[in-house]
């Protein structure tokens, strides 16, 4: 049986209006759960949209490209290691042009151990940081 808390998502990409004030919000946001700048790409023409990728090492997980704002917005949950990376994301977030959409805390309508915060990202977005250990 697979450990439910394994299973991951490969890679998403945004398309986002504001290429470089999205790249300011994710670098911050990120950067508490061990997310960098793992790629970047110009536009290469006609159609091709500029990149920058965030993820661990080598390997970009959330691309950002500059296709304009997408419309509706999403919502997605990133793994943090801990309940204090969970506060770190949120305190982060508001102080890189996110808004609060719901405080670090215990989500229990969820599951009994789902500790997460959920801020509105500069483009609309309701991203989330999410941790299943105790603090």
């Amino acid at each position: 049986m697979a450990d439910e808390l394994a299973l991951q998502l490969d890679h998403l990409t945004l398309n986002v209006g504001d290429l470089a004030r999205a790249r300011r919000f994710y670098a911050a946001v990120l950067a508490p759960l061990g997310l960098e700048v793992v790629g970047e790409r110009p536009a290469e023409g006609p159609g091709d949209a500029a990149l920058v990728g965030f993820g661990i090492g080598r390997k970009g997980n959330l691309w950002l490209a500059a296709r304009g704002r997408q419309e509706p917005a999403g919502h997605f949950a990133f793994r943090a290691a801990s309940r204090q990376a969970v506060r770190a994301f949120h305190a982060a977030a508001l102080a890189h042009g996110g808004s609060d959409n719901g405080p670090p805390g215990i989500r229990h309508a969820y599951h009994p151990a789902y500790y997460a915060a959920f801020v509105i990202d500069p483009e609309g977005h309701n991203v989330e940081a999410v941790c299943f250990d105790p603090e």
